[in-house]
């Protein structure tokens, strides 16, 4: 079966209606909230954590809490966080955009946008990892959903590798293993294929029109008089880092004042046609491992994998109790994001912390606001000990 056939095939037969659903709870008022996460937040020693909810497509509860820096002044809903990997959807967003225009075609291999083959076009310093990839022609089968749904064959980073060179593990589309990578080279064929200034772009597509206006993939000197440093496991304070470099992997800083506006827009659909809305939180390709990380894990065999659990066009996609939900996370040695949704009420959760022992948080918090969704919290973070 062609893979453009296969995945349209597998978004059908997985979007087939298989259970009735139960009724989405009201989600609680604004100080029950508030006085969970400051309980679940002395329970896991989290410095500082953010919050906003959306119910029925419309944000009805933003919330900071908690200190931003090592002198103790307040994490505000305007403070500047890091959003690392939720960078990867709010990328997925932009690139829908350019489908909807024409820009873009989702299964065109993306060696037809480029002028000279990838290893022989990767002149810029950042770019030179491309040119790893010469001596494996299955580059040229990559497309922008594989990338898109992690199933480029690539390492989560080529520094990661034991030689820290680039290559391909398996063949592009028939498995998911996260990447940054293959949103990096997504970005690079947009950039020099295309011709986009992606920073830009995003900041014209997304940004502005979303008034996210503390929002921004490159580190802006406006951000510096509220800005939120970080915490690690060890309780170790890391000051929040500059990216100076637009990087779709991870480099954006947001708020969750802005990022509840991105919940909102995602989960309605808004600035895209209904197809590509659709596309983007709807089933793509089935995850088979037992966890997210690490990134090149064996498959399960067939029948331990979670028939549900799926890749969507930079987000994961899931069925539960309350039906299709779908969600992205972020993380670095002192950052814990969420963000979760559920399709049917257009009931989400955002969560920003710049305490990494947040994390541990997450189900139960979640739980609290949206009730039980069947979120893959155990693929998503392994082994971690959630506090209930």
């Amino acid at each position: 079966m062609q893979l453009t056939r296969f995945f349209a095939v597998f978004a059908v037969m997985v979007s087939l209606p298989l259970r009735a659903f139960a009724a989405a709870p009201a989600p609680p008022d604004g100080a029950a909230i508030d006085a969970e996460v400051a309980r679940l937040m002395a329970a896991t020693n989290a410095q500082g954590l953010a919050v906003a909810v959306v119910d029925a497509g419309q944000v009805v509860h933003v919330s900071a809490h908690g200190r931003r820096n090592a002198a103790g002044e307040p994490l505000l809903t305007d403070t500047v966080m890091y959003g690392a990997s939720l960078t990867k959807a709010v990328f997925g967003y932009c690139v829908m955009q350019l489908v909807d225009e024409g820009l873009l075609d989702l299964d065109r291999p993306l060696a037809r946008y480029l002028s000279k083959p990838l290893p022989d076009g990767a002149e810029a310093p950042e770019s030179a990892r491309w040119r790893q990839l010469a001596d494996d022609s299955r580059w040229r089968q990559l497309t922008a959903r594989m990338l898109l749904t992690h199933s480029g064959g690539f390492a989560n980073f080529a520094w990661l590798e034991p030689d820290r060179k680039l290559r391909m593990h398996f063949d592009p589309g028939t498995r998911y293993a996260y990447s940054g990578e293959g949103l990096l080279l997504l970005q690079f064929v947009l950039e020099r294929g295309l011709g986009l200034d992606v920073g830009a772009e995003m900041q014209r597509r997304v940004f502005d029109p979303l008034d996210m206006e503390r929002t921004s993939l490159r580190w802006r000197d406006d951000f510096r008089p509220n800005l939120a440093d970080g915490w690690t496991m060890e309780g170790k304070l890391v000051p929040h880092d500059e990216r100076s470099k637009v990087r779709v992997a991870g480099s954006m800083d947001t708020t969750i004042a802005d990022m509840a506006r991105m919940a909102a827009a995602y989960v309605n659909g808004i600035g895209l046609s209904l197809a590509s809305a659709a596309a983007l939180t709807s089933p793509q390709l089935p995850i088979t491992t037992a966890s997210q990380f690490p990134t090149l894990q064996a498959e399960l065999p067939p029948g331990q994998r979670r028939a549900d659990l799926a890749a969507g066009l930079g987000v994961v996609t899931f069925d539960g109790p309350q039906g299709r939900g779908f969600y992205k996370g972020g993380h670095d040695d002192s950052t814990g994001n969420t963000w979760l949704c559920v399709k049917a009420s257009k009931r989400c959760v955002v969560i920003l912390a710049n305490d990494v022992r947040a994390e541990a948080a997450f189900p139960a918090l979640v739980r609290f606001i949206l009730g039980e969704t069947g979120a893959p919290w155990r693929w998503e973070y392994g082994g971690l000990r959630f506090v209930d």
